[in-house]
């Protein structure tokens, strides 16, 4: 198993006036309510504690409120927390002093935006090149550079427009490319996506996930929508009023909810789009061999494809398909039965 990249620790934020001295109170278990009626204090995280492994994509999801936004300027200390340990590559980040937090921003992380947060009198190039700037890159190295992505996010030629001559899609590709240019090893999505249109928005996002096979980033992704999240986490951490109700890989999420809050999203989830053939196939009733699947023509589907591109062959054979991966492994069947369980659950 790889080392944890990330260690969020015991984590608590409370905002107010004195929010130590609350800190016993919520840890004997007085609720957030009673907390802001009796003490005038908000209770916006609580115990947090996640792991976070190198070249992930982590989604952190909840509703408004939930604490998500406020957890992930923990990461970059926009926000301190009231109690609790943030470990980044061994170093424990509230540790760091002015001058080494500088440093840790400027070229640890990158941060992208619901609203873009472009520099509307500075062009495109100008934009994704900030990052560089600021950490004193020269002027021509940091163009090339910048160049370089726009043409990765599809931008070429956009180079010299400035932000209000963008649709909303295209200048969240300059907020992505800008993020991208400082080749930071860990980028923080704070509701990216969330503006967008939802053509614009899954294209954005398979964009995402193709450049994320390229880069192999350590990427923080907050939404609200339990559809994405899927769609794009290898890990997905789900808040709800502060507090972390599960953790675990989407097939985890959505088979093995861990309460009836999580149930409850789970059921509206599009499960075709959100499941591999991995995650439902089942061993064969009678052992069969890779030959047999060759020489009986037995249909076969690869361990790695989304359920809904496998659901037109369910409906045109009898037979459970074969799942065989790339090196001509046989892995499992896919059946016509199991298909309609894990659907209809």
């Amino acid at each position: 198993m790889r080392k944890p990249f990330i260690q969020v620790e015991g984590l608590y934020k409370i905002f107010g006036k004195d929010p130590r001295s609350i800190l016993p109170l919520v840890e004997s278990g007085q609720s957030k309510g009673d907390i802001l009626a009796k003490n005038d204090h908000v209770l916006a995280l609580k115990n947090i504690n996640l792991t976070i492994r190198k070249g992930e994509i982590f989604v952190i999801m909840g509703l408004s409120g939930s604490g998500k936004s406020t957890l992930i300027r923990h990461f970059n200390r926009m926000i301190d927390p009231t109690a609790g340990q943030i470990l980044i590559d061994g170093i424990d980040i509230m540790r760091l002093g002015k001058k080494e937090l500088q440093h840790f921003r400027r070229h640890k992380m990158s941060m992208v935006f619901q609203n873009f947060g472009l520099m509307p009198h500075k062009t495109v190039i100008d934009n994704i090149a900030y990052g560089l700037k600021v950490q004193r890159v020269s002027r021509d190295k940091r163009l090339q550079t910048a160049q370089q992505w726009l043409e990765t996010v599809g931008l070429k030629g956009y180079g010299q427009q400035y932000p209000t001559q963008l649709s909303g899609g295209q200048k969240q590709r300059v907020g992505l490319a800008r993020a991208l240019c400082t080749d930071a090893e860990i980028l923080l999505m704070d509701e990216a996506f969330s503006a967008l249109d939802p053509l614009i928005r899954r294209e954005m996002q398979d964009q995402l996930i193709s450049l994320q096979k390229k880069l192999r980033k350590t990427i923080i992704f907050i939404t609200h929508d339990l559809d994405e999240a899927l769609r794009i986490g290898d890990s997905v951490a789900i808040l709800n009023e502060g507090e972390l109700i599960q953790q675990g890989v989407p097939t985890e999420i959505i088979l093995n909810p861990a309460n009836d809050y999580i149930r409850a999203f789970a059921k509206d989830v599009n499960r075709s789009r959100a499941l591999t053939v991995e995650a439902v196939m089942e061993t064969p009733a009678c052992p069969i061999t890779v030959e047999q699947v060759i020489s009986e023509k037995i249909p076969r589907v690869s361990p790695d494809a989304l359920l809904e591109t496998a659901l037109p062959d369910i409906l045109k054979y009898d037979a459970p398909l074969a799942v065989i991966d790339k090196e001509g492994n046989l892995k499992g069947q896919l059946s016509r039965e199991r298909v309609a369980k894990i659907l209809c659950q």
